[in-house]
């Protein structure tokens, strides 16, 4: 089992993914690592997200975790779907404590100084700064850097092609999550591998 580390650095972009249809799972997936992206976030926020991550589990290369993961019944879900890793937009003491009891490979959101803090009391170090742009953008990131130089981020939320090399700028920064790699209407996995390719040259 990969530590959420591992996951962190097997590209500088983790796509965010929302896909209705299971019938587009093995065709993104594999246009995603096609094009250098490896690690693949399926959001929990359709009822064939936990079908698209047993399927996009079987691409060769794919590292597929779940997103919007907002309590132990989703993790578990995720788990035996075959997710990876796991990805929270926040941290919940039961939240926290099964993921620990699992061992996944965790990330959990955090916003503010005091989100950071309890992630630390609870053993988790690397934490997805959601949402990313909203939330102050680079300067409050480099903000929460300063008392918690130990953590490594993964800033999601409002992020962008052109915003991306800025964030990954930052030395605490591993990776970033973005959605614009897969937008949202009729499926062209060229453009999908093409924009793989330009996230996967980020770094």
């Amino acid at each position: 089992m990969m530590n959420v580390e591992d996951v962190m650095r097997l590209s500088p972009v983790i796509p965010v993914l929302t896909i209705e249809n299971p019938a587009d799972a093995v065709p993104i997936a594999t246009a995603l690592v096609r094009g250098g992206v490896r690690a693949l976030e399926v959001t929990l926020r359709t009822p064939a997200a936990l079908e698209v991550i047993r399927l996009m589990a079987t691409v060769d290369g794919a590292c597929v975790g779940a997103g919007t993961v907002l309590n132990a019944k989703d993790l578990d879900l995720a788990l035996n779907a075959g997710a990876q890793f796991i990805v929270s937009p926040g941290l919940t003491d039961a939240l926290a404590a099964a993921a620990t009891q699992t061992g996944a490979a965790f990330l959990p959101g955090v916003a503010t100084a005091g989100d950071v803090m309890r992630a630390l009391d609870h053993g988790f170090s690397h934490l997805k700064f959601f949402p990313a742009e909203a939330n102050g953008g680079i300067p409050a990131l480099k903000a929460l850097t300063g008392p918690f130089g130990q953590v490594r981020f993964c800033p999601t939320g409002g992020i962008t092609l052109a915003t991306a090399a800025g964030w990954l700028a930052v030395p605490e920064v591993l990776c970033v999550g973005g959605s614009w790699l897969v937008p949202q209407g009729a499926l062209d996995v060229e453009a999908i591998a093409a924009a793989a390719r330009l996230a996967a040259a980020l770094r």
